[in-house]
């Protein structure tokens, strides 16, 4: 009897994934696990020019060997690239078989991606060849000459690769390829040069094809490959192909024996700190702490604070996090060293160190506020600790260019962010690759919320018209759903970077930005963290410039000086009584709708509760069915209850975890302590749970934990309806749930914000106008809130405005805001500077004016429109005509002479402006009118149709139907999108409008059009005094807005000014997902 054959051994070594951007089709992790279905012995990663993707391909694997070891057994990953170049070399898959051969690949991409533009990567055949020490080489093509030339710098280290693509000429090429090999004296390799995991997705690379190449399927022709033959292979499949030349599939397994070099081989090295000469790290670290401790604490310092120092320095030094505090610190003490300094402030789970906090990283005192430090760090968390520090977003910059001169870019870089495709972009360039009209990509895109959703139901095509069982339609549909969260390409991230003692181009490939002076790598956030690199998160928060410049202008008006740096008293009953009113519009955190209707049901009275506030209107809390428990509870309707296990365990055990919170998990870190106290968790699976808690990208992770957590409380004596909801409550944080340390530095942002806006409403408006963008509301709400509060508004005025907003002193010594020339649409901040610059003595005239400022016509037009002339005696119309008549540049006799070069002129006598177009041109330039709202020239015909004020809906009884029209400012559709919140507004004020998904999808169009949006519904107000309408019906009445002005015309026909570039009536609402 005949022993049977051994099974074929083959790795596929040449596979790209879609990585290799507008050329893969598949995840990696969907190459790993095709790849280990065939029963392959291996495969290889070799991206286009880059290692993108080879972190996903790597954990995914880990991940298998913990849960299925058995399945994956012998089965080995090889991480390279595929090297195309730019002088005509054929491709050459490169992988690296030492660790430094891993630095060599990643220095030589390095090399072609900074002589490119962003995105690209510009390799010659002599970068290879100076930096292929331990590379192990596929070439993909080429004559005898450059096979010899490879083989002369890397001796039994290179493979000539043959697929059989089912080409029509297989066997003529595989002979031509044999007779290459032989004569070169390199083996033949078997491939299938793989672009996608299965047959299945080759109409969908078609499609990504397509769209590289900015084409249709049906003009596509030669571009898009004959067949599906290029996806993974079974070895069986692979050694029939290759039945002539079976030496060729097994140099597969040779060749992957080669390679001794793994990602878990990188050894990571934070950079080593300057320290003062004579100190040793830990020793100046430990210095910096005494010292502050001491200064703030006094000698000799408490036991407790003794205790806490001693325990985080001790576990620092442990886990060599020396250098990391050390260069944190560096950060913080160069911002602040600015002249002037540059506000910022730690936030993450740093706000739970006092280390953190003696070194001025954060601002809240441990002390003070009992926070669970191993939520930052611990022994058994076997990952860096995180420490964000926020800047303020105007001056970021200048402490990134700092990170790049103390450590060079050969050692800092930023993390990249992955961009993925969605909703609405992958309509439009999947419809357009197929072919489809663009009338009906952009019908189907505009109904898609934002740019955000993974996912685009078929009720949306019935919706926009479309018919889905349309072969066109359902290919579009199908395709489309295919490619969301498929990588788009790689950007930087927004501030986090990655530091290195030794060359960082050396531990992964760096990369051009497409902002001026900066590069980041090319692996983001989760590739970092599994790989358990260290990042610095350098973050821009808008708040804080608006904090500092709201600091500058106390200081400036004489109104005390402030810093952020030490707890401030956040103890002053009039702040908290202006949030309990919902009074919170443009304050940090707690301005959104929902947020601003929860501060009159909460009632915060202390600090503690600004951090429930900032926490407690999030996804997770809400899908974890917490909120209304917590507010009863904390009302008083609903008793406290800490449910107790069984004998032994003490029956107080709950207390200590939840009992600042009413008995409702709020926060990660009580979760974490749930988990430890009430089902045994170790701090280590307790830090899974958090890790499975705390992203986006882990939803469905947590489902992990429900046995262990639910089997634990019940075999502790819980019952398993309670063990069943607490799960159900932390299962609500795998959407989105806010760390109490986070909620704490946030809050008090939040106080900060509140108290500035309370005590200096006009001090406020102005920094926070000064800081857009940011926040929820644009200008024009901003500036009405100012109102009011008691705050006198001035339009800009070439006498008096600068570039900023100001503030000017009136006869009674209040404070009024006069706006500044940043809020005329298109009017340069140089314009200003000049104009400032010239404003000696007030100008008389427009021609002064443009003279002595030496403004181009356009500046001039801009001032004139945003009627900012009449402090010279000239309203919109007259200022207009006279900036029209100055020419550019003054001719030399009348600049000598410092006289106008104008003539007098008769009086034109141009009509009066009507009221209507004054607010509509000054919504047209400006985005704001102190004159008036234009839904005030709508209110006679709403009136008519019985259409209520927002004023009148505010005051309608409860359960009162009515209909009410207002300008759109906000749409938001928070968490899964249960509901959306939209907030329209009118001339006598704003109305909240709630309207659930199941009314949403049949009104979609109009909600996501509307301008002017007018709304059906039942009135609904909450004991508290919180007014909503529930909407039953959404009608878009943007029509009228459009012929606004229309109806009025003046006395004698007049050519009405039109804006330069055709402004909408109206800025677009702020969307919010």
């Amino acid at each position: 009897m005949m022993p049977p054959c051994p099974e074929p051994r083959f790795a596929e070594l040449v596979a790209a994934t879609n990585y290799s951007f507008l050329r893969g089709a598949s995840h990696p992790a969907e190459m790993v696990a095709r790849a280990i279905e065939l029963g392959m012995s291996g495969i290889g990663i070799a991206d286009r020019n880059s290692v993108a993707g080879v972190v996903r391909a790597w954990a995914f694997l880990k991940d298998l060997q913990v849960r299925q070891p058995e399945t994956v057994a012998g089965f080995r990953l090889a991480v390279g690239a595929r090297l195309v170049f730019a002088d005509g070399t054929p491709d050459i898959v490169a992988y690296p078989a030492t660790r430094h051969g891993w630095g060599r690949l990643t220095r030589l991409l390095s090399t072609g991606n900074l002589r490119a533009e962003k995105g690209d990567c510009i390799l010659h055949l002599e970068d290879l060849l100076e930096h292929c020490d331990d590379l192990l080489l596929i070439v993909t093509g080429g004559d005898e000459a450059l096979l010899r030339t490879l083989k002369r710098a890397r001796l039994k280290s290179v493979w000539l690769a043959a697929a059989m693509p089912r080409a029509g000429a297989d066997a003529r090429r595989l002979a031509e390829r044999e007779a290459l090999s032989a004569a070169a004296g390199v083996p033949l390799l078997a491939t299938n040069d793989a672009l996608y995991a299965t047959a299945a997705q080759r109409p969908l690379h078609d499609i990504v094809t397509c769209i590289r190449e900015g084409t249709t399927v049906q003009k596509a022709g030669r571009l898009l490959h004959a067949n599906g033959e290029r996806h993974l292979k079974a070895p069986a499949e692979m050694e029939r192909l290759f039945r002539g030349c079976p030496q060729a599939v097994a140099e597969s397994a040779k060749l992957l024996a080669r390679i001794a070099f793994r990602l878990d081989d990188l050894r990571y090295e934070y950079p080593h700190e300057p320290v003062p000469p004579g100190w040793k790290p830990f020793d100046y670290l430990h210095h910096l702490v005494k010292s502050a401790a001491e200064e703030r604490y006094g000698v000799p310092l408490p036991k407790k604070v003794r205790k806490l120092v001693g325990n985080e320095l001790r576990l620092i030094r442990r886990r060599s996090y020396v250098y990391y505090f050390l260069t944190v610190y560096d950060l913080v003490r160069f911002a602040r060293s600015q002249d002037p300094p540059i506000l910022c402030q730690g936030r993450g789970s740093a706000a739970n160190s006092i280390v953190c906090f003696l070194l001025g990283v954060t601002s809240v005192d441990p002390m003070k506020h009992a926070l669970l430090f191993s939520r930052f760090m611990s022994a058994e968390r076997d990952e860096p600790p995180d420490i964000d520090v926020d800047f303020e977003h105007e001056r970021r910059e200048e402490v990134i260019q700092h990170i790049y001169e103390r450590y060079g870019r050969k050692r800092a870089g930023i993390a990249a962010t992955v961009i993925h495709y969605r909703a609405r972009s992958t309509i439009r360039e999947v419809g357009k690759a197929l072919g489809l009209s663009e009338d009906v990509t952009a019908r189907l895109a505009d109904t898609s919320w934002g740019s955000w959703g993974d996912e685009v139901p078929v009720q949306r095509l019935v919706e926009a018209g479309l018919d889905p069982v349309n072969g066109e339609i359902e290919r579009l549909h199908r395709f489309v759903g295919e490619l969301l969260r498929a990588p788009r390409h790689l950007s930087q991230h927004v501030g986090g970077f990655v530091l290195t003692e030794g060359r960082l181009d050396e531990l992964v490939p760096i990369h051009n930005a497409a902002m001026e002076d900066r590069t980041f790598i090319e692996w983001d956030k989760d590739d970092i963290d599994a790989l358990g690199l260290m990042k610095v998160d350098v973050l821009a928060l808008g708040m804080l410039t608006c904090i500092r410049k709201c600091y500058d202008l106390m200081r400036e008006h004489g109104l005390g000086n402030h810093t952020l740096e030490v707890d401030i008293d956040c103890d002053d009953p009039a702040v908290y009584g202006m949030l309990q009113k919902g009074d919170s519009i443009g304050v940090f955190q707690v301005e959104s709708r929902a947020q601003i209707n929860m501060l009159p049901r909460l009632k915060p009275k202390v600090f503690y509760d600004l951090v429930v506030q900032v926490a407690i209107v999030r996804p997770g809390p809400i899908e974890g069915d917490m909120v209304h428990p917590y507010l009863r509870r904390r009302s008083g309707e609903e008793a406290v209850d800490f449910p107790k296990p069984a004998p032994p365990h003490p029956e107080d055990e709950l207390h200590d975890v939840l009992g600042k919170t009413y008995g409702v998990p709020l926060f990660q870190e009580q979760a974490m302590k749930l988990a430890m106290v009430a089902a045994d968790f170790t701090p280590e699976e307790a830090n899974g749970l958090r890790r499975a808690m705390a992203t986006f990208r882990n939803v469905g992770t947590i489902e992990n934990f429900r046995e262990k957590m639910i089997g634990g409380m019940v075999a502790r004596g819980y019952e398993q309806d309670f063990a069943e909801r607490c799960f159900k409550q932390i299962e609500g944080f795998g959407s989105y749930g806010f760390p109490e340390s986070h909620a704490q530095s946030f809050a008090r942002l939040v106080y900060v914000s509140s108290w500035i806006k309370h005590y200096h409403p006009a001090v406020f408006a102005c920094g926070i106008l000064n800081s857009q963008p940011m926040g929820f509301y644009a200008p024009a709400q901003l500036v009405r809130d100012a109102r009011e509060h008691g705050v006198e508004v001035r339009a800009a005025d070439v006498n008096f405005s600068g570039w900023d907003n100001s503030l000017e002193r009136r006869e009674d010594g209040a404070l009024a805001l006069r706006l500044g020339f940043r809020q005329v649409d298109g009017f340069r901040e140089e314009w200003a500077g000049e104009l400032v610059k010239a404003r000696t003595t007030p100008f008389a005239s427009i021609e002064e004016l443009a003279r002595r400022a030496n403004l181009p016509p356009r500046a001039l037009r801009l001032l004139a429109e945003a009627d900012a002339c009449n402090s010279l005696g000239l309203e919109r119309r007259p200022a207009l005509w006279d900036a029209r008549r100055v020419r550019q540049g003054v001719l030399p006799l009348f600049g000598a002479a410092g006289a106008d070069e104008l003539g007098k002129e008769a009086d034109a006598d141009l009509p009066p402006t009507p009221l209507v177009e004054h607010v509509l041109t000054d919504y047209q330039t400006t985005r704001l009118s102190l004159k008036g709202h234009p839904m005030a020239f709508l209110r006679a015909r709403l009136s008519r149709d019985g259409v209520l004020s927002c004023r009148e809906t505010a005051a309608a009884k409860n359960g009162s139907l009515v209909r009410t029209a207002g300008v759109v400012l906000i749409r938001q559709r928070p968490g899964k999108g249960n509901a959306v919140f939209i907030t329209i507004e009118d001339e006598g004020g704003i109305v909240n409008v709630l309207l659930w998904a199941r009314q949403f999808e049949r009104y979609r169009r109009a909600v996501m059009a509307s301008r002017l949006m007018e709304v059906a519904g039942e009135v609904q107000r909450s004991r508290e005094g919180v007014v909503h309408l529930m909407a039953n019906r959404i009608v878009d009445r943007t029509a009228l807005l459009d012929a606004l002005g229309d109806a009025e015309p003046p006395d004698r026909p007049v050519q009405r000014p039109s804006h330069p570039r055709n402004v909408r009536i109206l800025p677009k609402s702020r969307d919010f997902h």
